[in-house]
C-alpha cells in the first residue's frame, strides 16, 4: 500500500504559485496540533519544535499559495487537556480551529478512534472547506480500514479519509492528504518535520532541505571557528570537568547502592514486622529518584530497580486493597521487566523478575473474578518458570517457580470447582517443596513452602469431603508455623497464616460435629486475626481473614444455638465489610461474597429466632446481589445458597408450593459441572428434601456421613 496521499506534493521543483493568489483570511494560529492524548509525547515534541524553527532568511518573505513565508511559525495551538465527557467541542477548541491557517493531525490507531480527534478534523473543514491539512504518521498505516483483517492499524480518523464540499459536508470520495511520516525506518523526525514545514508554508521540500542544509554549514563554520579559539578555554577546564564527571558517577553508584540495598535488604527485614507505612515510603523514593532521570538511558541494574519499585509499591497497593493503584504500578512494573527480558531474553534473573509481575497482574484479574484473564496469565508465569529452569537448571530459587506455577494453575481448577484436578495439582508440588525442605532444614524459605502447600491441599481434601486428611494438613501446618514463630516471634506472616489455620481446624471440627472444639479454634483465631489488625488497620490480607473468621464463628455458634453471640459476631464484621468497599467500587470476589455471606448470616439468624418476615426479604436481597459476585462458579453456589434460605423462609410462612418450587428452580439453575463441596452437597440434600426427592436426599446425606460430616445446621435453619 502506498503511503503516501499526494507524495509527489513534498517535491515540486518550483515553490512559486501559478496564476493569481487568493485573498488569505486573517490568522490567529499558524497552525493548530490535533492528537490523541495517548500520543502527548509525540505532541509536545513536535509542538517544541515547530515553536522554536526559524525559516531560512533566504526563503522567509516568499509569497506561495499559503501565504507570505514567515520568519517564525508561531503561534501553534496544542490543546493540553482531556476534553471534557461531552458531545461537542468546547468553545476554545472551535474559535482555534477557525482561527488557524492550518491542521497538524498526529495519526496512530489512538487517533483513528478518538471522537475529538475526529471531531477536530470534522471542524476545520467545515470552516476551512479548502485548507491546509497535514497528516503526521506517528503508528498504524492510512486506509488500512480498507484492508478487510485491518481494520485496527488504521491510523487516518475517518474524517481525514474523507473529502469535503465547499460547504463543509463529507462527501464520501476518499481524501488526498498530505502526509509526512515521522517513524525511525520510515521518513524518521527530521526529515519528516521538513516535510510537516514545508506543507504549512507551501514551499518545495528541495527546496526547504536544501536551505536548511546550508543554513545548517553555516552555522558548523561558525562553531568551528569558535572551537578552535575555545579550544585553549576548554583545555583548562577539560581536568575540572573530567573531575566532576567522575565524582557525579560515584555519587549515582553511591545513590543506586543505596537504593539496592533499601529494597533489597531493608525491604526483607520490613515485611515480617508488617509495617506498610515503611515499605510504602521504600518503595516511593526509590521509584522518586529513577523518574528523574531518562529511562531510556537507564542501566540494566537501574531499569531492574525501578521495575522492583514498582512491583513492590503496587504490593503495597494490594495489602491496603486498592487494586486500581496496584494494577497501574505492576503494568508499569510490567513494561520495565519486559524491556529488561527483550534486552537480555537468555537471563534467567530478568526472566524472574518479570514472571513475578505477570504473576501479580494475574492475581488482581483473579481477585476481580477474571478467570480467563488470570489463567492466561499463570500459563506465562508457567511457561518463564519452565524457561528459567533450561537456563539453569541448578539454581533452586528458578524450581520454586515452577512449583509455584503449579499450584497458581491448581488454584484456578479449585475455583473451577475442580477440587479433585486440583489436589493432584498441588500434591506433586508439596512433594517438591518438602524435598527442597529436606535437602536445607535451616532454610527457612522451604519451610515456609511447605506451610503453604499443606495449606492449599488441606483445603482442596476439605472440598472433596476428605476431611481426616484435610485436618491432618492443617494441624501438621499448625506445628511448622508454631516452629517458625518461635524462631521469628515478630514475622507477622506466620501469624497471618496462623489465624487461616486454625480458624480451617475449627470449620474442619465443627463439620464433623464438634462444635465446641471447633468454636474454641475458630475464637483464637479470631482474636489473633484482630490483634494483628491493631498493629496495621489499612491491611486489606489481614482485615480479609479476620473477617472471614468471624462469618466461621458465627456460623459455628449458629448451630451450636448460640443465636445472641452469632448476631453480635455478624454484625461486627459485617459493619467492617460496608466500611472497607469504598462507594462505587468495582466489587472483588471477596467483597461481593462477603455481601452476600452477611445477608444470608442475617436471614438464618432470623429463621432461628422464627422470624421469616425478617428473613425472607434478606434472602431476597442476598439473590440480587449475587449478581455483583464475579466467578461464575461462586455466582452460582451463592445463588443457591439464597434460594434455600428463601425456600426455608417461605416453608415457615406457610407457603409450602411457593417453598417447594423456588428450591427446584434452585436445584436446576445450578452447573451440573460444579464439583459440590461438601457443605453444598448438604444443602442440596436439604433442597431435594423440600421438592419430594427424598430418595436423592438420602444418597446424599448417606455420603456426607461416610464422610464424617455432622454439621448440624444445613439441615436444620
Amino acid at each position: 500500500m502506498n503511503r503516501w496521499a499526494r507524495r509527489s506534493d513534498w517535491n515540486r521543483a518550483s515553490a512559486e504559485p501559478a496564476g493569481d493568489i487568493p485573498a488569505l483570511p486573517q490568522h490567529h494560529y499558524f497552525a493548530f496540533l490535533s492528537y490523541s492524548h495517548q500520543d502527548s509525547g509525540d505532541a509536545e515534541w513536535l509542538h517544541r519544535e515547530l515553536e522554536r524553527f526559524r525559516v531560512p532568511s533566504s526563503l522567509a518573505g516568499r509569497l506561495t499559495a499559503r501565504g507570505v513565508v514567515p520568519k517564525r511559525l508561531t503561534p501553534i495551538f496544542r490543546d493540553r487537556q482531556e476534553l471534557a465527557a461531552g458531545h461537542e467541542l468546547g468553545a476554545e477548541i472551535t474559535q482555534a480551529l477557525a482561527l488557524s491557517r492550518c491542521l497538524i493531525v498526529l495519526c496512530s490507531p489512538a487517533a483513528a478512534i478518538s471522537k475529538w480527534t475526529n471531531a477536530e478534523i470534522e471542524a476545520f473543514k467545515r470552516a476551512h472547506p479548502d485548507g491546509c491539512i497535514i497528516a503526521a504518521i506517528v503508528g498504524g498505516e492510512p486506509f488500512a480500514s480498507d484492508v478487510e483483517g485491518r481494520e485496527e492499524e488504521e491510523c487516518f480518523p475517518p474524517a481525514l479519509r474523507q473529502k469535503y464540499d465547499r460547504r463543509g459536508r463529507p462527501t464520501g470520495k476518499r481524501a488526498e492528504t498530505l502526509a509526512a511520516d515521522l517513524r525511525e525506518g520510515r521518513d524518521g523526525r527530521r526529515l519528516g518535520f521538513l516535510k510537516i514545514v514545508a506543507g504549512m508554508i507551501g514551499l518545495g521540500l528541495d527546496d526547504l532541505v536544501q536551505r536548511e542544509h546550508l543554513r545548517r554549514q553555516r552555522r558548523l563554520a561558525t562553531i568551528s571557528a569558535a572551537s578552535l579559539a575555545g579550544m585553549v578555554v576548554t583545555s583548562i577546564l577539560a581536568v575540572t570537568a573530567i573531575e566532576a564527571r567522575d565524582s557525579a558517577r560515584d555519587q549515582r553508584r553511591e545513590a543506586e547502592s543505596l537504593i539496592g540495598f533499601m529494597l533489597g535488604d531493608l525491604k526483607d527485614k520490613l515485611e515480617p514486622v508488617g509495617r506498610l507505612d515503611a515499605l510504602d515510603s521504600v518503595g516511593t523514593r526509590a521509584l522518586a529518584y529513577y523518574e528523574k532521570q531518562n529511562k531510556s538511558s537507564l542501566s540494566d541494574e537501574a531499569l531492574a530497580q525501578r521495575g522492583k519499585a514498582l512491583t513492590l509499591i503496587g504490593q503495597i497497593a494490594i495489602s491496603r486493597g486498592d487494586l486500581d493503584g496496584a494494577l497501574k504500578r505492576y503494568d508499569e512494573a510490567l513494561a520495565s521487566t519486559a524491556e529488561q527480558v527483550r534486552r537480555h531474553p537468555d537471563d534467567p534473573e530478568r526472566l524472574w523478575d518479570h514472571a513475578q509481575n505477570v504473576f501479580y497482574v494475574g492475581d488482581i484479574a483473579y481477585e476481580r473474578g477474571q478467570l480467563n484473564e488470570a489463567t492466561a496469565r499463570m500459563r506465562e508465569y508457567k511457561r518463564l518458570a519452565d524457561r528459567m529452569v533450561a537456563l539453569s537448571p541448578d539454581r533452586m530459587k528458578y524450581r520454586l517457580e515452577v512449583v509455584y506455577a503449579d499450584t497458581n494453575l491448581g488454584t484456578m481448577l479449585m475455583d473451577g470447582g475442580h477440587y479433585r484436578d486440583a489436589l493432584s495439582a498441588y500434591s506433586g508440588s508439596l512433594q517438591v517443596a518438602e524435598g527442597l525442605a529436606a535437602a536445607e532444614p535451616a532454610n527457612k524459605d522451604y519451610r515456609t513452602h511447605v506451610v503453604q502447600h499443606l495449606a492449599w491441599i488441606a483445603d482442596a481434601y476439605e472440598d472433596t469431603g476428605d476431611l481426616d486428611r484435610a485436618l491432618a494438613s492443617r494441624e501438621r501446618q499448625v506445628r511448622l508455623l508454631t516452629e517458625l514463630g518461635r524462631a521469628d516471634p515478630g514475622d507477622t506472616q506466620v501469624r497471618r497464616d496462623l489465624v487461616t489455620a486454625r480458624r480451617s481446624i475449627g470449620r474442619l471440627m465443627a463439620s464433623r460435629g464438634d462444635l465446641a472444639g471447633g468454636a474454641q479454634q475458630v475464637s483464637a483465631a479470631l482474636a489473633a486475626g484482630q490483634s494483628l489488625l491493631r498493629l496495621e488497620p489499612d491491611n486489606a490480607e489481614w482485615l480479609r481473614a479476620t473477617v472471614n473468621t468471624g462469618f466461621d464463628l458465627a456460623e459455628i455458634d449458629l448451630a451450636a444455638g448460640r443465636t445472641d453471640e452469632s448476631a453480635q459476631t455478624v454484625r461486627t464484621a459485617c459493619d467492617v465489610v460496608e466500611t472497607t468497599i469504598k462507594p462505587g467500587a468495582t466489587l472483588t470476589d471477596w467483597a461481593a461474597n462477603a455481601r452476600v455471606k452477611c445477608l444470608l448470616l442475617k436471614a438464618r439468624i432470623a429463621l432461628r429466632n422464627g422470624d421469616p418476615d425478617q428473613a425472607l426479604p434478606l434472602a431476597l436481597a442476598a439473590i440480587r446481589q449475587t449478581s455483583a459476585i464475579p466467578k461464575v462458579n461462586d455466582r452460582a453456589i451463592s445463588a443457591m445458597r439464597s434460594q434455600l434460605l428463601r425456600s426455608d423462609a417461605l416453608e415457615m410462612l406457610g407457603r409450602h408450593q411457593e417453598a417447594v418450587g423456588v428450591a427446584r428452580g434452585a436445584i436446576e439453575a445450578l452447573p451440573a459441572s460444579i464439583e459440590l463441596k461438601p457443605s453444598e452437597m448438604a444443602r442440596v440434600a436439604a433442597l431435594r428434601s423440600r421438592i419430594g426427592n427424598r430418595g436423592e436426599a438420602q444418597k446424599l446425606n448417606g455420603r456426607l456421613a461416610a464422610m464424617g460430616y455432622r454439621r448440624p445446621e444445613i439441615t436444620s435453619p
